[in-house]
């Protein structure tokens, strides 16, 4: 099994790769909607994450934004080389690598890196959550109306109704603001760091948000998905992050009891 600073090392170095690549010319194609994005700094820093993975760990198995899944009978890498590329390809400073380890289902190591930042988020289960080796906690906000919120969209937002956009309006009278930051990994970092109260969102996949949600969880956040369940990384995927007092607050307007 890694450790927690082997999954560090991978994160800085493949944020090394994101950093060279930010504010160049690139090749940019469309994915599943004309929104989904991939750039060719995508596809390099996942190169060297699964390069790196297979030598110091040939018999894991790994599960990547790009490539998919790469059978193994260890332990399952969970990786997100590039989570902000829309604001990468727009030369917009805010995305992140976002790596987690999981044995038998459960996440026990999660970093997510900001190069643009050099803040490097990371956590082991039980352990604690930190940030540049300084723990983190959670806001102690109660009371949503002095909560600052966060959340995302699906890529489909233009066409499917089921878009997150009904959320957004019940949060945006009822709370201190939201904002859409645009990676998910880093809400939910941010949500340990207390620089948000609160994150939920919609039709995610597992690489968004599997290193953030324990981070979150591990800096003192309650995590579930939108129904109240523990299982935030099976499909339909949602999720919920914020501290016990506010996060019952949160759901219930989610589930239109408030």
């Amino acid at each position: 099994m890694p450790t927690l600073h082997d999954l560090e090392i991978l994160a800085r170095q493949a944020g090394v790769i994101l950093r060279a690549g930010y504010g160049q010319r690139h090749t940019i194609d469309s994915k599943s909607h004309a929104i989904d994005l991939v750039t060719e700094t995508d596809r390099q820093a996942e190169a060297f994450l699964l390069d790196a993975i297979q030598r110091h760990w040939p018999g894991d198995s790994i599960l990547a934004e790009e490539s998919g899944t790469h059978d193994g009978d260890g332990g399952q890498w969970i990786v997100d080389p590039l989570d902000g590329t829309v604001n990468f390809a727009h030369g917009v400073p805010i995305f992140s690598v976002s790596i987690a380890y999981a044995e038998h289902g459960t996440v026990r190591l999660g970093v997510v890196y900001d190069p643009m930042r050099d803040e490097c988020f990371a956590a082991e289960r039980g352990r604690g959550a930190f940030l540049n080796g300084h723990p983190l906690r959670v806001s102690a906000t109660e009371n949503l109306a002095q909560a600052l919120l966060v959340t995302g969209f699906p890529y489909d937002v233009w066409h499917n109704p089921d878009n997150n956009l009904d959320n957004f309006a019940r949060f945006a009278v009822r709370s201190h603001g939201v904002r859409r930051l645009g990676s998910a990994a880093l809400d939910l970092c941010y949500v340990a760091a207390g620089r948000f109260d609160g994150y939920w969102e919609i039709r995610l996949k597992p690489w968004d948000v599997a290193a953030g949600g324990l981070i979150a969880a591990e800096a003192g956040a309650k995590v579930t998905n939108l129904q109240g369940g523990d299982d935030y990384l099976s499909p339909p995927q949602s999720i919920l992050a914020a501290n016990a007092v506010l996060h019952a607050q949160m759901l219930a307007v989610l589930q239109g009891e408030d």
